[in-house]
């Protein structure tokens, strides 16, 4: 079945991001993923919209971590800068190893160490480009730091497997 959605008006643009970034402090993504959708569809280039959008999508990573990650790193380009980009880049990385570490099959830890490497990346990445005064990615790298080594990850160990030869 197939509704037609209703629109929000332009002057309730402010209150509806008040109330996206309530649903997520509830807990509750999917509804705040659906009110910056609403928001998007009325003001495309919205940039707060985008960041709400981009992390209560990464706030469902663990229901669905393939295709919700693709849909968070397709938003990414509709950022206005590069700090931005890379920043939220390495917010979904770090999301996403999270979701590998609370996972009890053979090698999360190994895809979660990867994955925090490679947030760490682009944390330094946004380190280089942030503006004066702005440390989050710096702050972002070391948590990242801190929880390789609090959780013992290594990285994953080389294939050396070579067979037998008769």
């Amino acid at each position: 079945m197939e509704f037609q959605l209703k629109t929000l008006s332009k002057e309730a643009i402010p209150a509806a991001l008040e109330r996206a970034r309530e649903y997520r402090l509830l807990n509750e993504p999917a509804q705040a993923e659906s009110i910056c959708l609403d928001i998007l569809s009325v003001d495309p280039d919205n940039q707060t919209a985008t960041v709400h959008l981009l992390l209560a999508i990464s706030d469902q990573l663990a229901e669905n971590l393939i295709e919700n990650l693709a849909r968070a790193l397709a938003l990414l380009p509709s950022l206005d800068n590069e700090y931005q980009q890379a920043y939220y880049r390495g917010i979904l990385y770090e999301r996403t190893a999270r979701v590998y570490l609370r996972r009890p099959t053979p090698g999360s830890h190994f895809s979660a160490y990867d994955m925090f490497r490679e947030a760490m990346q682009f944390y330094k990445e946004a380190e280089r480009l942030r503006p004066p005064g702005n440390d989050e990615a710096l702050l972002r790298w070391n948590t990242c730091a801190r929880a390789i080594m609090t959780s013992h990850l290594e990285e994953r160990p080389a294939d050396d497997f070579r067979p037998m030869l008769e």
